[in-house]
């Protein structure tokens, strides 16, 4: 029983009252014989300390009366006399030591030789005073007791004393022999104790079956409560067939009498078969019989398992109610999966028509036999539709999905228009679902379209359910099941849930209706603020490729912050530029925008790679402490992050010097075909500050690649970035000698993911030289007649390039810009001409004083020079070189 209710057995534990009762019995039995035990030690430790004050009194008391001890005390040498005595007295009464002292406590003997002589331990003033000393004390050999007696002389005065002593475990000896008895009787008595209450305690437990008291209590009292109170009936049947115990739900449910007790099963008036049940005692597991009116579920169980009394339990569940429920809750849960599965179907991408396209998908395979998905125009551009009072929008079949395609219904982008009278265009305006069981009946439906309407009923669509697709009070447009194949049409209850689960649907198209104008509004800026189309110059022929990420995998539909840029500038040259936002979206995209913006206002500023860089960086630091400092929550809103590769060729030379905030090293192909990434000193990226940038000068040879890219197009989540510069390399290394459109192909080929998590940009270009021919230089002495020769050297040579016309022009602005550099700055002074695509005109010196346009006065004599140049020069300007300075002008060929 005890292990029926989950309790071991185990005696230790003793949880059951015939265990406790074993307990508290064999407890006082081991208490009483304990106690005994300990009364019986005291009494012996009291009697042997009373025996050695008594042996060791009289033995000194006899040793000092003995004859001739006076004699032995007053003698020459009292040990030699005394000693042999003292100890064959020792040895005949059985005490532990004999000590005979002076007055003055001096030992005169001593079993120990080696203390003879020396004073006695233990207080024996009573003694000289002629009285009997005795104490217990802890000696060297133990506790013992002693007594010291006075041994009187003739004249009745105290001559010396004497000392007898035993330990009191000698004395104690006699009566610890007697413990292994004492012990042995004692343990007999427990036995015979314990096995007596053993037996009490087993009749006890055959009568408890094994229960605790706090079970035995609860058992009792909660017997009838548990029993009368559930809401299954219970009949417990003996092994006779006689009914011993029947609860109340028993007896409403079987409609017994009160004192039915006793009573054969077979004479309770049950119907035949469950009365069979009842006195057959077989195992059943809910067996269903009827009972009267009732359905009952039979559980019966034999309870003379695990040694129990012979006879049945069985149980009975009124399960009359719960058929009809049961039927119910199967269609709600049907139901809740259906809703369930959707919602794991049905807006998995942010695209408006797949969208529409799971949604027909999913309700043809699981609720009707035809499903179509209409939109309204607005919503397909990402823009909210307009509400409107009197009229339905027109909408855009967008979605189709059914068991054929030869139906009646509205093909794929048809524009459907509603009739405004037709209870279907009402409730679609409303945001109301529209019921249609019977398409047959043509009860105003079929006013839409009665041609195609008498169609479909001839394809055999009987049923029909609208309804619309609304967000947020918004109507976006309309979804409609169709019934052919299945015959019975939809009720009350599809429409319902119809209603749930084209609501789910809904807020999944309106979040990508958001996210498809969000995307637009995106790629607009970012299309608007990446070249559009390659500025005209001379000196590379440039090819360049953008790839977004994809939209599901990098964030705001993948648009990002790479960007790339070709910037002309004074002299033929030309400026490269690569950079990387990090993140996506229109934060990227307008800081994108911002950091461009800044590089062309510095470039036309005719900036070294390495200034242009630190002063992009100042800017962009700047950028992130007001969006810090604004006082709105723009976290994760600056610019740290960005990375940038700014590069400047110069064609006339070769020579390119290019600069590096954290971006990756760009790639030079030189004309044989050789690859080498350029060793680009590296800095870190914009807006940390507080390092400076350097420069990397080198000379590309005419035909080489300057290729520049961002990370995008070399690290991906399956591919280390090492290996992706490597396999970068081998590309180019094989298509050295291809165009700069068919190496960006190539490249893209090779390193694109299938679906780029990040956003690639990709430059290449191939360096190009001026003729030498196209190219005149001049070294002018810091003499102003030197300017005269200047003007003529320019004249033939701009006849020699057929640019008479622009001869009178050009003299004038040498001559201004010459003479300010031979009377302002310092030499040695130079003077080049270049024929691009305009006439450039450059005086450059070794002073880094730049001249100013300004309106001279009436009265000045000066100071008009620069205003001419400015007059007759379509653009014009100064740049610094290491040495000093070049002041440019360009004017435009004929």
């Amino acid at each position: 029983m005890a292990a029926r209710y989950g309790r071991p057995r185990s005696v230790l534990r003793m949880r059951t009252v015939a265990g406790q009762v074993f307990l508290l019995q064999v407890a006082i039995v081991v208490l009483l014989v304990a106690a005994a035990m300990v009364a019986l030690v005291l009494q012996s430790r009291a009697d042997s300390e009373r025996e050695a004050r008594n042996r060791s009194v009289a033995v000194a008391q006899t040793f000092a009366h003995a004859p001739g001890i006076e004699a032995a005390l007053k003698s020459p040498n009292p040990t030699v006399v005394l000693q042999p005595l003292a100890e064959e007295a020792r040895k005949r009464s059985e005490v532990d030591f004999i000590v005979v002292l002076n007055t003055d406590s001096i030992r005169y003997t001593h079993p120990k030789p080696d203390r003879i002589g020396k004073k006695f331990v233990g207080d024996v003033q009573p003694a000289l005073g002629g009285g009997i000393v005795t104490e217990k004390i802890n000696g060297t050999i133990g506790p013992l007791v002693q007594a010291v007696v006075p041994v009187i002389g003739r004249n009745g005065d105290v001559v010396g004393l004497v000392s007898a002593g035993i330990t009191i475990e000698h004395v104690s000896g006699v009566a610890q022999d007697q413990f292994p008895l004492l012990f042995g009787a004692a343990g007999a008595v427990l036995l015979v104790t314990t096995g007596g209450t053993a037996l009490v305690s087993r009749r006890l437990r055959r009568q408890t079956h094994g229960l605790g008291p706090a079970e035995m209590t609860r058992m009792y009292e909660h017997h009838d409560a548990v029993l009368h109170a559930v809401r299954e009936g219970v009949l417990i049947v003996g092994g006779d067939g006689r009914l011993l115990l029947a609860n109340d739900e028993a007896r409403r449910l079987l409609n017994l009498p009160a004192d039915v007790e006793g009573t054969a099963v077979t004479d309770l008036g049950l119907d035949p078969a469950t009365a069979r049940l009842m006195a057959s005692g077989r195992v059943v597991t809910d067996e269903v019989h009827l009972v009267g009116d009732r359905l009952l579920a039979v559980n019966q169980r034999p309870t003379d398992q695990d040694g129990g009394p012979p006879g049945s339990v069985a149980t009975l569940r009124d399960t009359t109610e719960l058929q009809a429920v049961s039927g119910r809750a199967d269609v709600a849960r049907a139901r809740l999966k259906l809703l369930y599965d959707a919602g794991t179907e049905i807006g998995t991408t942010l695209d408006v028509v797949r969208t529409c396209e799971e949604l027909a998908e999913f309700a043809a395979a699981r609720f009707a036999d035809f499903v179509t998905v209409d939109l309204v125009e607005a919503v397909l551009r990402g823009e909210e539709p307009t509400p409107t009072l009197d009229a339905v929008p027109e909408m855009r079949r967008m979605a189709f999905s059914g068991l054929r395609e030869d139906t009646a219904l509205y093909p794929l982008g048809r524009l459907i228009r509603f009739a405004p009278s037709t209870r279907l265009t009402f409730g679609i305006g409303n945001g109301e679902a529209v019921l249609e069981p019977d398409l047959a009946a043509f009860s105003g439906w079929q006013e839409q379209d009665p041609k195609r309407a008498r169609r479909l009923v001839e394809h055999g669509i009987h049923s029909m359910i609208a309804v619309p697709l609304r967000a947020r009070g918004v109507i976006l447009g309309v979804a409609m099941f169709w019934r052919a194949q299945k015959p019975e049409p939809f009720d009350e209850e599809d429409l319902s849930l119809a209603e749930e689960l084209v609501a789910r649907a809904a807020v999944s198209v309106d979040n990508a209706r958001r996210y498809t104008r969000e995307h637009t509004m995106a790629v607009t800026l970012q299309r608007s603020l990446l070249p559009r189309v390659l500025p005209e110059q001379s000196a590379i022929d440039v090819a360049y490729r953008y790839r977004p990420a994809q939209a599901v995998l990098g964030g705001l539909g993948g648009v990002g912050g790479d960007w790339f840029d070709i910037i002309p500038l004074p002299g033929a040259r030309v400026a490269l530029v690569v950079g990387d936002v990090v993140g996506h979206g229109l934060h990227a995209a307008a800081t994108m925008g911002r950091l461009r913006t800044a590089v062309h206002n510095f470039s036309s500023l005719d900036l070294p790679p390495d200034e242009l860089l630190w002063h992009l960086d100042e800017l962009v630091t700047r950028i992130d402490q007001d969006e810090t400092d604004d006082g709105s929550d723009a976290k994760g809103a600056g610019v740290t992050g960005a990375t940038c590769l700014y590069a400047i060729y110069d064609p006339v030379s070769g020579h390119c010097s290019m600069a590096r905030a954290g971006h990756l090293q760009p790639v030079i192909v030189q004309p044989d075909g050789a690859t080498v990434f350029a060793d680009v000193p590296g800095g870190p990226p914009l807006g940390l500050g507080g390092l400076p940038f350097e420069t990397l000068d080198l000379h590309l040879a005419e035909d080489s690649r300057l290729v520049l890219y961002t990370d995008g197009l070399v690290e991906d989540r399956d591919r280390d970035i090492d290996d992706g510069l490597a396999l970068l390399r081998d590309t180019l290394a094989d298509n050295a000698d291809r165009t700069p459109e068919e190496i960006c192909e190539a490249v893209l080929k090779a390193l694109l993911p299938d679906n780029p998590r990040d956003d690639i940009a990709l430059l290449v270009g191939r360096t190009q030289i001026l003729d030498s021919g196209r190219v005149a230089e001049w070294e002018v002495p810091s003499d102003p007649s030197a300017v005269g020769q200047v003007r003529a050297a320019v004249t033939a040579t701009l006849a020699e390039w057929g640019l008479d016309e622009e001869a009178f022009t050009t003299e004038l602005i040498l001559s201004e810009l010459v003479t300010n550099a031979i009377r302002y700055a310092t030499g040695p002074i130079r003077v080049r001409l270049i024929r691009d695509r305009s006439l450039i005109c450059e005086v450059s010196d070794h002073s880094s004083t730049s001249p100013h346009l300004r309106q001279a006065a009436i009265t000045d004599e000066g100071g008009r020079g620069l205003f001419l140049v400015a007059q007759f020069a379509e653009r014009w300007g100064t740049r610094y070189t290491s040495d000093g300075k070049v002041i440019w002008t360009e004017q435009p060929l004929p």
